[in-house]
């Protein structure tokens, strides 16, 4: 199956909000097979993969220093895999540009803040919908009626936006006077704005407060609902053991083990590299509290 252009379409009959196509729960989106990448004599990943399905939320885990990021880079298109291949939808995007990846479907965030800050939130997003601009160039550079009307049909569907993320009271307000919590939803809102299939998390919760997380979780469980495969890469155990269905642990560039959070968070291996006996204790009781509300 190809991957196809996201269409506009939008739940509770809302208009203008960029959309992926509808996928069957569980269907593999996004594959990454075997990937390996050095930086001169350093081994940064070797032999790592995933599979990413439709409606379910997969996180990678692991120490600093272990990959994580790096591996989020090469899915993306930032890097060139050193080894290996990435799929997705069935189509080798490996030498996929970023901006070509986007159009395919998939989006991400970063670990550091990416956000306008002198621009309001509401243009933050309208940015994410370039790929949806209908009018063209020639038609922005001269202010013709198809530009203007593109350009109103943009802002609506970042204040659609803007409201599934809490934040339709910020619309006019810069982003630099935003909490950093609301900044952090703010990214993901403008991730969300190109309609992708396949979302990219890095650390989005690294900073927040217990309710700042609490909002995130709900919005990843969201948007993972709407049938989005959703990468997250997340240091906070409880989130990630309380929204994960299955997760990859990287360390020192390598697989160390993947399973479903139950499995992972047993794993003696894991516990000696990544969470120690104090983490895995906290991450089994977010996990049993988590199964006690699925």
């Amino acid at each position: 199956m190809n991957a196809t252009r996201p269409t506009a379409a939008a739940p509770g009959g809302r208009e203008g909000v960029a959309r992926p196509r509808v996928d069957a729960r569980g269907e593999v989106l996004l594959t990454a097979e075997d990937i390996g990448i050095s930086f001169g004599g350093l081994r940064a990943l070797d032999g790592v993969g995933f599979a990413a399905r439709a409606g379910e939320v997969l996180a990678i885990i692991g120490p600093n220093g272990a990959g994580k990021t790096t591996l989020f880079n090469i899915v993306s298109g930032l890097y060139r895999a050193g080894a290996g291949r990435i799929l997705l939808d069935g189509r080798d995007v490996t030498q996929a540009p970023p901006h070509r990846l986007a159009a395919l479907g998939l989006s991400r965030t970063f670990q550091n803040l990416q956000v306008f800050f002198r621009m309001t939130a509401a243009e933050n997003v309208m940015a994410g919908r370039h790929l949806h601009e209908p009018s063209g160039l020639f038609a922005d550079l001269f202010r013709l009626p198809a530009a203007r009307r593109a350009n109103t049909a943009t802002r609506r569907a970042a204040l659609a936006l803007l409201a599934e993320v809490g934040l339709a009271d910020a619309a006019d307000r810069p982003a630099g006077s935003l909490p950093y919590g609301a900044l952090k939803r703010l990214e993901i809102a403008r991730a969300l704005a190109t309609g992708p299939r396949v979302l990219l998390l890095d650390e989005p919760a690294a900073g927040c407060n217990a309710v700042e997380t609490e909002e995130i979780d709900r919005l990843i469980a969201q948007v993972a609902a709407r049938g989005v495969a959703v990468v997250l890469i997340e240091h906070d155990m409880k989130l990630v053991m309380r929204i994960s269905r299955h997760v990859v642990v990287l360390n020192q560039g390598r697989m160390l083990a993947e399973g479903t959070p139950e499995q992972v968070r047993s794993d003696p291996e894991v516990v000696a590299a990544y969470l120690g006996t104090h983490g895995v204790a906290e991450a089994s009781r977010a996990g049993a509290r988590g199964d006690q509300h699925a």
